[in-house]
């Protein structure tokens, strides 16, 4: 593949999603474009400002915070998606608190199984699977007991 044609796959591909510079660098290569060649088209698409990776980061937190995912899972994808780690900081201060997703996740899990010690567990397990921290799963289990006390 010439420098043209990873520059138009580059765009082919910005065209479907966007990307984070590096993850089109690595996509342009597996397409079958040389490594400097996929190098300068995603330089090109950066300087067109076609792929922003500090827009693109915030988009990512964003989007997996609303899927009720929790700060860790979210890591795990900025760095999933070869997105500059200097810029995970700022992405991940816009994060919304998802404490009401966790409760909800939980309660969800919980549904028509009531309380008992092992179900509870497992539930928790499932949010720090899903990237919220042991306290945010305690908080949650905690705000849910409290609730099943109050309706009995």
């Amino acid at each position: 593949m010439t420098s043209e044609e990873a520059r138009r796959k580059a765009l082919s591909l910005l065209e479907k999603r966007d990307y984070g510079r590096d993850e089109l660098v690595s996509k342009l290569v597996e397409k079958g474009a040389e490594a400097p060649d996929a190098e300068a088209a995603a330089d090109k698409m950066v300087e067109y400002g076609f792929v922003n990776d500090e827009k693109y980061a915030g988009m990512v937190v964003r989007h997996y915070a609303a899927k009720g995912y929790g700060a860790a899972r979210v890591r795990e994808e900025l760095r999933r998606r070869r997105l500059p780690r200097e810029l995970w900081a700022a992405a991940l201060g816009q994060m919304p608190d998802n404490s009401d997703a966790a409760a909800a996740i939980l309660a969800q899990k919980l549904r028509g199984r009531g309380a008992d010690r092992d179900a509870l567990r497992r539930a928790m397990s499932a949010l720090v699977r899903r990237g919220f921290s042991w306290d945010e799963a305690r908080r949650a289990a905690d705000s849910y007991l409290a609730e099943m006390e109050l309706d009995e």
